[in-house]
This record gives structure tokens, sequence and C-alpha cells, in this order.
């Protein structure tokens, strides 16, 4: 995906049509300790094991649960920031390859 570094559109900050830069922002957040996912994990590494039979959650290591490889494509985030009141909004995310910044042409 190839983005200009500056765009015409919508401001909903200064209700009109405005300059505004783009940034490619990075999307996602990191995997919370706390998670319903992280408990699991923890508890078939064998954190709490000790007491009576486990049953169906005696189950192989858990790298064997664990996805190979990455995406083809991944979200990214355009961040727009206004030229006059220099407030930006992430306006929208498209899966793409890859994301690069070209030089606008005259």
């Amino acid at each position: 995906m190839k983005l200009t570094k500056k765009i015409k559109t919508y401001c909903k900050y200064c209700r009109k049509q405005t300059e505004q830069k783009i940034n490619i922002e990075k999307t996602g957040t990191k995997r919370g300790s706390l998670k319903k996912g992280s408990k699991n994990r923890a508890r078939l590494r064998g954190r709490n094991r000790g007491y009576g039979n486990l049953g169906r959650y005696s189950k192989p290591a858990v790298s064997a649960f664990k996805r190979t490889g990455s995406k083809a494509s991944k979200k990214i985030a355009i961040k727009l920031t206004c030229d006059v009141c220099k407030k930006s909004t992430i306006k929208f995310r498209a899966k793409a390859k890859k994301a690069e910044m070209v030089q606008e042409e005259k």
C-alpha cells in the first residue's frame, strides 16, 4: 500500500476539510498476564500441578498449541494529524503486506 505524506480530508475537531499529515502507526497490544489465555497457558505449563488427576488437561507441551509462522498481511493504522489544529485521529485500518510513504507528485 502506497500512501502520500499529506492528504486533504475532514477533521472532526475543525469540522471542515483540512490538509492532514499521515503517519503509519503500529497496531495491536501486548498479551496481558491476567487474561484467560495466559492463565490457561500457565496451567498447561504445569505451574499449579500437584493434586489429583487432571484428566483431559494432561496434554502435550504448550509449544504444540502455538501458531507457526506469521500472517501474510497485517493491519496498519493510519494516524492523521491536522495542520490547522494539530490534533490527530486514527482514521482507519487496512490490511496490507507492506505500507510505505510516497512523495506526492505535482
